[in-house]
């Protein structure tokens, strides 16, 4: 009787239970997860990764549920990975799965997992860069990221996603400030969902005018309206996102840009880890503790204590 086949073949094949069994194994730092990542890796690259960002309230949630809808009626697969605000006591994920995507639960074409940011600022985890990998070589066509909304600090999804769409809402003062602090140089396509609001008209023509004082690029961005709720305006959303996508290969920038993603996902993961072994190797150093007696009795700065512990550490300062 034959072995039964390995977690990363599973997946590849795309067993669902393997997939959700390889993301929790990486959630939880386990090694044996990163096994199932080098393994598959060759087998990635092929998903479509959209990223939705934008201020919290927007209806970003929503709006991937109108779209995983249509791009299910291309019978197309789609993985959605959202990234939740850790909570402080337990690391989970505070919101857990989307409401608002409940109704593709049960589609086997559908696989969808709510993952803590664990406080990284950016809005990613270093889990969920691998769980995106995962999605993709399970045979996800289109990878859906939405990240926590937390405006400017909110700019690493750039970094991980081929199209990035900026949702945004009429009437928000969060959206005005993301506008003015430089978040729009992010987006490859920008939405204003709850397009009934009677502030509509007016924000497109503010977002156009921020707009027009950025460096232009080959790709004009466009601004969609919609009323995710309802579905409205979606389809005119897949008409854009599927144009980027287009434009980025026919340009050839796809590669310029996935080679881009993959040197700050290298460069964050061997940063976090970094970090990790550092503050671990400092809970129990008194050495450290001595150091920081000094910056808080004012007789040493933070500045100076950093180099202290970088060359004790052998770090180059």
């Amino acid at each position: 009787m034959a072995a039964d086949p390995t977690l990363a073949q599973r997946l590849l094949d795309g067993d669902r239970r393997a997939l959700a069994r390889a993301i929790t194994l990486v959630e939880n730092e386990d090694p044996a997860g990163y096994e199932v990542v080098r393994e598959v890796y060759p087998k990635t690259g092929r998903a479509a990764v959209f990223g939705f960002t934008g201020p919290p309230g927007v209806g970003k949630s929503t709006l991937i549920g109108a779209l995983t809808k249509a791009r299910r009626a291309a019978d197309r697969q789609i993985g959605v990975l959202s990234i939740d605000p850790s909570s402080p006591f337990t690391h989970g994920a505070v919101l857990g799965d989307r409401i608002r995507l409940t109704e593709h639960f049960l589609d086997p074409g559908v696989f969808i997992r709510s993952m803590a940011n664990r406080g990284a600022l950016g809005g990613l985890s270093e889990a969920a860069l691998q769980a995106a990998l995962l999605m993709d070589a399970s045979g996800k066509q289109d990878v859906f990221l939405e990240t926590v909304g937390v405006g400017q600090a909110e700019v690493d999804i750039i970094d991980h996603a081929d199209t990035v769409v900026l949702v945004l809402m009429p009437g928000s003062g969060d959206s005005i400030q993301a506008l003015k602090a430089g978040v729009m140089e992010i987006p490859d396509v920008i939405v204003v969902n709850k397009r009934d609001h009677p502030l509509t008209d007016t924000m497109v023509r503010e977002i156009r005018g921020v707009l027009s004082l950025a460096p232009q690029r080959g790709w004009r961005v466009p601004i969609v309206k919609t009323e995710a709720s309802r579905g409205e305006g979606v389809d005119e959303l897949v008409e854009q996102i599927d144009a980027h996508r287009a434009h980025i290969e026919s340009e050839g920038t796809l590669s310029e840009r996935r080679r881009r993603n993959l040197h700050n996902e290298v460069v964050a993961l061997a940063a976090g880890r970094m970090r990790r072994r550092l503050e671990e190797s400092l809970v129990e150093d008194a050495g450290f503790a001595q150091l920081l007696d000094e910056v808080v009795a004012r007789r040493l700065d933070p500045a100076s204590a950093a180099r202290t512990l970088l060359e004790k550490t052998g770090a180059e300062v």
